[in-house]
């Protein structure tokens, strides 16, 4: 009887072992209530021994927790105090890539921690000052969170550190000077917050540090922010507003280097970089969209393992193409506007690893050599001054290429492989050049028989084509030009042309007060060498027709345009006058010509015709958002104003399948979602990325443009400051709707000046449009007695009922969680005080965090 109890008692004891090793106050107690708690239960057999568990790791004793990874476990919400912030030995903690979104108060007490990793969740708030807790801790990772408001000083504690992540979250501010204690990092990267400013002594201090990523904040700083880096390998500061000459950067053994979109300035041929810079390590370098003047960088022939390059719209002088055979390691090759002059050189062919190069924007002229980069996948020689055929060696590799633009040259091309829409969109202002009967094809096989009767056949064929082609063009001539078609004089009429011009709108009439029409210069900046006039403005317009007219808008009115060679354009006439002098006037336009951005409609060119200042744009095929958004019922054509109206019945295949999908887009919340973060960079690039900024002063719904691939684009930025004599010119303070509450009351201690918080105020009268379908003013505000969309939403806010104003046409395109995050961002920019306003900048920011995911 005894043995059999005493049986029965050693049995209950080997199976309840794991449970007693598990009671309270115990390393697997607090796991387990840890995984319990946030809903982890299959992929755990709790009756096995804790430190056999998935993601446990325990000391050699099997008693204490020393590592924890829960790594894409599922968790979600915030973990409960009394669980892993009970694990006192723990010195691994990765919780990365799940869904939490707060900590437990006592994890701060995870005193022995060398490595902790919350990243890729969406925890938010403030970092606490306790972070000062973890003095041992070497790696760091909280990147990709929503962790909000300043770094805290108390990250000095960290002397052990050795990396530091907390890329993409929203922190804001300097940088604190705490981070000067952490002199053990090798690694830092603090990318794609709202960091403002540096401390000083920033780069003296990091001796050790290899790897530092602060590309886009708002950080306003200098080189020499960052001298005396002994060990750095890997520097990245692009997207911010650093300023000055970039020589204390070029340090010890560089490799990876990108100091892109910021406004560093100076000669940089000029430049005495350190005897100590390897160029031979250097692997990565990006200097594009900076102020960079002078001759581009000798010494790159010595950077010979190098494997990208982008020195794209900068502000070098005039200059040959630089040498760059020697760089036989080259991938990617970005000199788009760098000023280049002469013809391409033939010994790019030997660069043969290269698979993207990107030279438009130039001023390179005369022929293509033939090249032949077999791993070439993107090309873009567009926008320059060459000529003759593209090269047949050239032409047979550019079907397996991803992409290529040949357009606004002087080219000629034989190639019947190409589609219409490629060649509407690749090859714009080339023209054809095959021989008469050509057919491409036959070239590549064997000749058949009888081909001289075949050769006979077609010729006889392409003669009688060509005649009838000539009587019928002949006949064609005669006619009146309609809507559709712009009437071409010839040089020989153009040259009778004799002013003064007077045209006239529905709204207006205005005078160009020249005597002969070819006497007055066209300046078009890309093409300096083409001798264009008034007279091919006329001719590009149909004498200023009222068929060619697009739209006619507070400056005046705009027309449609080809200018020879093929140059589609829009031609906006300056009509309300300016008291510049022609000299100014014509110095503020080609200041305006160099600003450059993907969200920027490119002013092409412009014509001083008397007193009139005419302004020359790229022809944006898709219209403007105000005629897509509010003047025409989704997917129904407009015949008039917008800039896409006159190609749908011109050419039904192609164009017509753009515009009716640019209007069916604006039925989802991602394309207006994009609209308005596209906006919003092209006014942070203007406020933040010019010097000085650049105040667009007329931000509305009409100014935003669709290009080609349906890319929202601003137009007239810099045009009312030309026409403005001062801040209490009505043409300076914004368009009905738009027009923010400081400009409206004058007893307001607001400045009653244009400022770039007056531009946001107009980016969230836009952001409400796109949200709610509804114009700014004389639209119908449901059950409120408002007489504008700005005091409609923002009184619907204020009482949380958001959700109200939303477009019914977007409503289940996205989540309203998304829809509703843009509204108060909208809510924050027409802020009725500016200084609430936040900047640009910000706005990116914030638009970028509920960017909708791709479908």
């Amino acid at each position: 009887m005894g043995i059999g109890i005493l049986g029965s008692f050693l049995l209950l004891t080997v199976f309840f072992r794991p449970l007693l090793c598990q009671q309270p106050n115990t390393d697997g107690f607090f796991v387990s209530d840890f995984l319990q708690k946030m809903g982890v239960t299959k992929v755990h057999n709790f009756s096995a021994h804790f430190c056999s568990w998935q993601g446990v790791g325990c000391d050699s004793k099997d008693e204490n927790v020393v590592n924890l990874t829960a790594k894409s476990f599922g968790l979600s919400g915030v973990i409960p105090d009394n669980t892993i912030g009970k694990l006192t030995k723990l010195k691994h903690l990765d919780l990365s890539n799940n869904k939490l979104t707060g900590l437990p108060s006592d994890i701060w007490s995870l005193g022995s921690l060398k490595y902790l990793n919350l990243s890729h969740n969406r925890i938010s708030g403030d970092l606490s000052s306790n972070i000062g807790n973890f003095g041992g801790l070497e790696i760091m990772d909280f990147s990709v969170n929503n962790f909000s408001g300043k770094i805290p000083d108390a990250i000095s504690s960290l002397s052990s550190l050795h990396s530091l992540n907390l890329s993409k979250n929203l922190f804001d501010s300097e940088i604190p000077s705490g981070i000067l204690g952490c002199h053990s990092l090798e690694s830092i990267d603090l990318s794609e917050n709202r960091l403002t400013g540096l401390p000083n002594d920033f780069g003296s201090t990091f001796h050790k540090l290899k790897f530092l990523n602060l590309a886009e904040n708002e950080i306003l700083g200098k080189d020499s922010d960052f001298s005396r880096m002994d060990s750095i390998t890997y520097i990245n500061i692009s997207g911010n507003l650093f300023k000055g000459s970039v020589v204390g950067l070029f340090e010890g053994q560089l490799e990876v280097v990108d100091l892109s979109r910021n406004q560093f300035d100076g000669h940089i041929s000029q430049v005495n970089f350190s005897s100590s810079f390897n160029w031979s390590h250097l692997a990565y370098l990006d200097l594009s969209e900076n102020h960079l003047s002078g001759e581009i960088i000798r010494q790159l022939k010595n950077a010979r393992n190098l494997l990208y390059l982008n020195l794209a719209d900068n502000r070098f002088s005039h200059q040959e193409f630089p040498q760059t055979d020697m760089l036989s390691s080259l991938e990617y090759l970005n000199l788009s506007g760098a000023s280049l002059i002469g013809q391409i050189p033939q010994e790019l062919s030997s660069l043969s690893r290269l698979k993207i190069l990107d030279i438009s924007k130039n001023y390179l002229s005369k022929r293509i050599p033939p090249l032949s980069n077999r791993n070439l996948l993107v090309l873009d020689v567009s926008y320059n001054n060459l000529t003759g055929d593209i090269p047949l060696p050239l032409v047979e590799i550019l079907p397996r290429m991803e992409r290529f633009n040949f357009s606004y040259n002087n080219l000629t091309l034989c190639a019947t492989e190409f589609s219409p829409k490629t060649l509407l969109s690749a090859f714009i202002g080339s023209s054809n050049g095959c021989p008469i009967a050509a057919n491409p094809a036959l070239f590549h096989k064997k000749a058949p028989k009888h081909r001289g009767l075949k050769l006979a056949l077609a010729l006889t064929f392409s003669m009688v084509f060509l005649l009838l082609g000539l009587l019928f063009l002949a006949f064609g001539c005669r006619r009146k030009t309609t809507i559709w078609a712009v009437k071409q004089n010839s040089y020989k009429e153009e040259q009778t042309i004799s002013g003064p011009f007077s045209f006239q709108t529905d709204s207006t009439t205005w005078v160009a007060d020249v005597k002969q029409a070819n006497s007055v210069p066209v300046v078009i900046f890309e093409k300096p060498l083409l001798n264009f006039t008034f007279a091919d403005l006329l001719s590009a317009t149909s004498n200023f027709d009222r068929g060619t007219l697009l739209a006619e808008g507070r400056f005046g009115p705009v027309y449609r345009g080809f200018l020879p060679g093929g140059i589609h354009v829009a031609v906006k006439v300056l009509v309300h006058g300016s008291t510049m002098t022609d000299h100014e006037a014509a110095r503020e336009l080609e200041y305006l010509g160099r600003i450059k951005h993907p969200n920027l409609v490119p002013l092409t060119g412009y014509c001083l015709a008397g007193e009139q200042r005419i302004a020359i744009y790229d022809y944006m095929e898709n219209g403007n958002l105000q005629n897509l958004l509010h003047d025409l019922p989704l997917g129904i054509r407009t015949t008039t104003e917008d800039w896409s109206t006159d190609t749908w019945e011109e050419e039904e295949d192609n164009n017509s399948i753009q515009n009716v999908g640019s209007e069916g887009l604006l039925t989802t919340w991602r394309f207006r979602h994009k609209i308005a973060l596209g906006t919003a960079r092209a006014l942070a690039f203007l406020h933040h990325g010019c010097s000085p900024p650049i105040i667009h002063r007329d931000v509305k719904a009409s100014s935003v443009y669709l290009d080609m691939n349906l890319e929202p684009r601003l137009s007239d930025f810099g045009l009312a400051k030309i026409f403005g004599t001062g801040p209490e010119d009505e043409i300076t303070r914004g368009s009905p709707g738009y027009i923010p509450p400081e400009f409206l009351h004058p007893e307001s201690s607001s400045p009653k000046y244009p400022t770039p918080k007056s531009d946001v105020y107009g980016f969230g009268v836009i952001l409400f449009e796109l949200i709610t379908g509804k114009k700014p003013v004389e639209d119908d505000y449901p059950q409120h007695n408002d007489t504008n969309l700005v005091g409609w939403v923002r009184g619907l806010v204020r009482n949380n009922e958001g959700s109200r104003v939303i477009d019914p046409k977007i409503r289940g395109t996205a989540s309203q969680t998304q829809i509703l995050e843009a509204l108060k961002i909208g809510y924050l920019c027409t802020a009725e005080v500016p200084a609430k306003r936040p900047s640009m900048h910000q706005v990116v920011g914030l638009l970028k965090d509920i960017e909708p995911a791709q479908q």
